[in-house]
Formats: C-alpha cells, structure tokens, sequence
C-alpha cells in the first residue's frame, strides 16, 4: 500500500498542516517533531518581519538563526547512525529553542510584537519543547 502525503496550506497563518498516515518513518520530514519546528521556523519567519528594520541584523537575525538551527539539528541528528550522536543534536535542538524563547521575551518587551503575537509564538515553542523533550527521553532509551 502506498501512501500520499496529504499537505495543506493555511493561507491566514502560513503554515504547512501536514496529515501523515502512520507508517514508518524514513524522512525527517515524517517525525512530527520536525514538523512542529517547521511550523515554528514559518511562525518566527512572519512575525520578524514586522520588527523595526534597524533590527534586522540584529534580533530579527538572531531569533531566525535559532529557529532555523532547531529544524537543521532535529535532521541531523536524525542522519546520524548512533544513538549518542543523535542524542547530542537534538539536546542543541533544545538549546536553540530556549534560546529562541529569551529572544521572544526580549522582543515583546521592546514591544516589538504584540500580546496575541508572543503568546501564539509561545504556544508553538512550548509544543515543540514537550515534543522534543518526549523525543530525546525515547531515544535515550536506546542508549
């Protein structure tokens, strides 16, 4: 039985909701842990864009640097072939989510983003934590 990713475009939000059947995971692309991140990456990506542009290389390049490297460590560890090596991009996965969280509370106390802006944000970061906390407790059993 062959399988057909069902991907759908939220035009509001601009964001991939992607519907996969279960089955096994052979991509990246198919851990909702990524997935999750992605929506992350898309989220920050929009709301950035609005920030004053004399930030541009600075907060606005720093949150996108870090949320960029959650989704770049989440696949590279996922390349990996042992569970150590795995282990150890997916915990600076995490380490660039939190970072990526300072950088948020920073930016909404210089009222670069509004309440309803932060907390979605928030709301997606903290998704993500629980995932990626879940994912690295279920590889770290294999270690």
């Amino acid at each position: 039985m062959e399988y057909k990713n069902k991907r759908i475009w939220n035009l509001e939000d601009g964001i991939w909701n992607m519907e996969l059947p279960k089955k096994k995971i052979q991509s990246f692309t198919d851990l909702e842990v990524w997935r999750e991140a992605h929506n992350l990456v898309l989220m920050v990506y929009k709301t950035t864009k609005n920030f004053p542009k004399e930030e541009l290389f600075g907060l606005v390049s720093q949150m996108r640097r870090a949320v960029v490297s959650i989704t770049s460590n989440i696949t590279e560890g996922f390349a990996r072939q042992g569970f150590k090596e795995k282990l150890q991009f997916y915990y600076i996965a995490l380490s660039s989510l939190t970072e990526l969280q300072n950088q948020l509370l920073i930016a909404k106390d210089l009222d670069y983003l509004n309440q309803t802006e932060f907390d979605d944000v928030t709301l997606q970061i903290t998704s993500v934590h629980k995932l990626l906390n879940a994912f690295i407790s279920a590889t770290k059993k294999h270690v």
